[in-house]
């Protein structure tokens, strides 16, 4: 049974449990399964709650049966392990905050998807307190891209991108600074929605970048991701990004009654070096223009020095935050990540202030670019998910560093905090699936509504589309 629910979308599972084909406590089990076949391969979960997650089954059968609607009724889900659980210690990737008091409660997504009937089983593996881009941790280990296990599964949202790719639950939720949900995204072939800055309440996470971090679901469809994204929406004022909007409920079965206007990013998104990546921009924008959209192309001028200002704000705000966990206990981190926070430490104020002031001129300029297109289309990442262990990749002549540059085309997109989804392109070779690629639909802020619209259309199209692909253990 655990190998049929893997296969298993939110949309069907709250389907089959309405119809009492299936109950939620059925679905939490068979899930709870699938975990110990796939994880001692994948390195997904962290921390699995099994008592917790069918106690909690068990009460969604009950609230069913006595006629509570429960709108995602047995949908097990998992949280990259940034989002407290109560009675849990939020580690965020690291061994430092080990000893550190359990959480009182639940991080406010989880409570929200819980009181619609979702059922959380687990944390999830990621980069040490989100720094990275490969998936590689220290401490807890790599979490293995189920398309190919001997390759990453881009970071830092790991685990949230390999459980689903996995089969091991239809719904997982991470965060975004420069590419953490959208990298992940892509390599393990899912879709991820990073929401525009502020949309979603980060309450109940451990920060790393207060001036870039957001909080996203992620699934294997647009219409789940859709599901999870409206029973996330809300204002919550212990966020002080948090905007107070009115809830936008996405239907993700709409189309548009008038052709959509796509601007395919070029110069800076379309470098030579990297034709796999706009090869794949290019497929999907002849895919939307059958649809009758209409396809332009055009350039974000600023988008490089965005992406230097999100560079150094990251480096700078992270560096601050941990500055006195490295002053007592340095080698407590990872190598790399603890290199980064030294560093940042010794960057001129000047600097910051310049690259925030970068970002509102460059925001300006996206903004007037909006105004002539509904929805941008990037690449999500520059190459497909490297091997395991594998530390530089090649632009040109040039060998680049492959932990700081995988988000080489999300993190101009992040410095302005623009709603983004990554929508994936599988392949497959003669050994079977392949590491992905994904593309990056960008919209105006606040317009999370026509980057579901694009993709939507987009997979009516049967280009983009997301698999189970890991086997269970023998």
């Amino acid at each position: 049974m655990s190998e049929a629910v893997a296969h298993l979308g939110m949309t069907d599972i709250t389907a089959a449990i309405a119809a009492q084909q299936l109950s939620a406590k059925e679905v939490v089990r068979a899930c709870l399964l699938r975990v110990d076949d796939c994880n001692d391969r994948v390195n997904a979960f962290t921390a699995v709650y099994a008592e917790r997650a069918l106690a909690k089954a068990q009460r969604v059968d009950e609230q069913l049966r006595q006629g509570v609607a429960l709108p995602l009724a047995g949908v097990p889900f998992a949280v990259k392990n940034l989002f407290d659980v109560a009675a849990q210690t939020t580690v965020a990737g690291s061994k430092i905050l080990d000893t550190n008091a359990a959480a009182a409660a639940d991080a406010l997504l989880v409570q929200r998807l819980e009181a619609r009937g979702a059922v959380l089983v687990g944390s999830l593996n990621m980069g040490e307190f989100a720094y990275d881009f490969t998936g590689e941790n220290q401490h807890y280990g790599a979490c293995c891209n189920p398309r190919n296990l001997a390759h990453m599964t881009g970071g830092s949202s790991s685990g949230s991108g390999a459980a689903l790719a996995a089969g091991m639950v239809p719904l997982t939720l991470g965060s975004d600074t420069n590419g953490s949900i959208r990298v992940p995204s892509a390599f393990c072939g899912v879709y991820g929605l990073k929401p525009t800055y502020g949309r979603l309440p980060r309450s109940g996470t451990y920060p790393f970048c207060d001036s870039l971090d957001h909080v996203g679901p992620m699934a294997r469809s647009v219409n789940d991701l859709a599901v999870a994204y409206n029973a996330l929406q809300g204002f919550d004022a212990s966020d002080h990004a948090c905007a107070q909007r009115p809830v936008e409920l996405i239907d993700a079965t709409q189309r548009s009654r008038q052709p959509l206007r796509v601007g395919v990013l070029q110069g800076y998104f379309d470098p030579p070096e990297f034709a796999d990546a706009t090869r794949v921009v290019d497929t999907y924008a002849k895919a939307l223009a059958a649809t009758g959209a209409r396809v332009d192309y055009c350039q974000l001028e600023l988008a490089e020095a965005g992406r230097s200002a999100a560079f150094l704000i990251t480096n700078m705000e992270g560096a601050n935050l941990h500055y006195e966990k490295v002053i007592a206990q340095a080698e407590a981190f990872d190598a790399d990540t603890r290199d980064r926070f030294i560093a940042g430490s010794l960057l001129p104020g000047a600097w910051y202030l310049r690259a925030q002031r970068l970002r509102r001129q460059y925001a300006k300029q996206a903004a007037q670019l909006f105004g002539h297109y509904d929805v941008l289309l990037a690449p999500a990442t520059p190459i497909r998910a490297p091997l395991l262990g594998q530390k530089t990749m090649r632009m040109g002549a040039s060998e680049l560093n492959v932990r700081a540059n995988l988000g080489y085309f999300t993190q101009p997109i992040s410095c302005i905090g623009l709603p983004v989804i990554c929508a994936p392109l599988l392949q497959a070779d003669s050994n079977g699936p392949a590491p992905a690629l994904g593309v990056q639909i960008i919209a105006a802020p606040w317009r999370e509504d026509l980057c579901f619209m694009a993709a939507a259309q987009l997979a009516d199209t049967g280009t983009t589309r997301s698999e189970v692909v890991a086997t269970t253990k023998t």
